[in-house]
């Protein structure tokens, strides 16, 4: 009897060691997700800035159409893609046209002084900021993820219950690291 007893309890404390490790992964995944939700509710918000600024721009920009339909064809190229690097080089697009578009407004000075424009530019930078902090915190909790399912023994129970790596949201080029630059 005092062996089964042992046995028992053996069992029982692996039982409770493997749902605690299981709950741990869940966790995190769901950390992930809500990251993931996060950075798009930012990316929501910059997308519905982008056609304010552009009616905002577009009478002063007569000679620069083509400035103006590559912001909106990449601000809809970002709304379209899913998945992480897709979405991640989509918006390396989206904030390299808007660079663009803030380059040639630099050349109007009525443009730079209209009062709409202005707090269109302070609106957008602070997503800008939004955007970078969202970023680095599902980047944070996925390399907190991808630690976990990785290590001894959560990477058993990873892979029994088909807990995949996340990927990191990235940005490409160097140029791109830096949020666009919205002062006039």
């Amino acid at each position: 009897m005092g062996i089964g007893l042992i046995i028992l309890i053996v069992v029982v404390v692996l039982v409770v060691i493997a749902i605690g490790i299981f709950n741990s992964l869940v966790m995190l995944k769901k950390r992930c997700d809500a990251g993931w939700a996060q950075i798009d509710v930012q990316l929501k918000r910059r997308y519905d800035l982008i056609p304010n600024l552009i009616e905002t721009v577009k009478g002063y920009l007569k000679h620069e159409r083509e400035v103006l339909e590559n912001v909106t064809k990449a601000r809809q190229q970002a709304i379209d893609v899913t998945g992480v690097q897709a979405q991640a080089q989509a918006e390396n697009a989206l904030t390299g046209a808007l660079r663009q578009l803030f380059a040639v407004a630099e050349n109007y000075p009525n443009l730079k002084a209209n009062e709409n424009m202005l707090a269109l530019q302070e609106e957008l930078a602070s997503t800008e900021n939004k955007i970078s902090f969202a970023r680095q915190h599902y980047n944070d909790v996925a390399l907190e993820y991808n630690t976990r399912i990785a290590q001894v023994p959560a990477n058993i129970f990873a892979t029994m219950f088909d807990f995949k790596p996340r990927e990191f949201f990235e940005v490409e080029a160097e140029a791109e690291k830096q949020a666009p630059k919205v002062s006039f």
